[in-house]
């Protein structure tokens, strides 16, 4: 893999500067899953989708009938990227305190474009919730397919484990990838 995530942020006392996660992605990738900016407890550990009750892993761990959950971050990434999928977020930058996305400000954004370098075989792009499609336009740029998906935030209870399953599903395997 040629990009691991980290992080350089501490936990702010009050709203802070934050910088995000490295990108995820190399020569097999073939979709990117791009969230918001990551959180509290993401940013903390410097992993994506740290929080235990984000439903990202476990969503995953579904499509593909392996349990992520039981291996460890970095085995984690490795099977995502040998399935063809990288991770990254559409903020490089933000202050925020907190981890919801409606609390962001002075966002800026990473430069999307890169995407094309690391992942030469890139297909499609695939926001996880509403503030991440709200840079659509952006990802739409790179000529590649764009799609929404529901956020698998602890906070978008919205929708039920079954019904974000189908979305993401319905995604992953028109991409050919569940």
């Amino acid at each position: 893999m040629s990009l691991l995530a980290s992080a350089s942020a501490s936990a702010p006392a009050s709203t802070a500067r934050l910088h995000g996660l490295a990108p995820v992605a190399d020569a097999r990738t073939r979709l990117v899953v791009l969230g918001s900016f990551p959180g509290a407890a993401s940013l903390a550990a410097g992993e994506y989708y740290a929080h235990p009750r984000n439903q990202f892993w476990p969503i995953l761990s579904a499509l593909w009938s392996t349990d992520l959950r039981a291996l460890t971050y970095a085995q984690r990434l490795e099977a995502m990227t040998a399935r063809g999928v990288g991770l990254w977020d559409v903020h490089a930058h933000c202050d925020r305190e907190g981890s919801l996305d409606a609390d962001i400000r002075n966002a800026v954004p990473n430069d999307l474009t890169t995407l094309r370098r690391l992942a030469p075989s890139l297909a499609a792009v695939a926001h996880n919730g509403a503030e991440s499609a709200r840079s659509a336009r952006l990802t739409a740029a790179l000529g590649v397919a764009v799609a929404r998906l529901p956020s698998t935030s602890p906070a978008h209870a919205a929708w039920s484990f079954e019904r974000k399953l189908a979305a993401w599903r319905a995604v992953f395997e028109a991409q050919g990838l569940a």
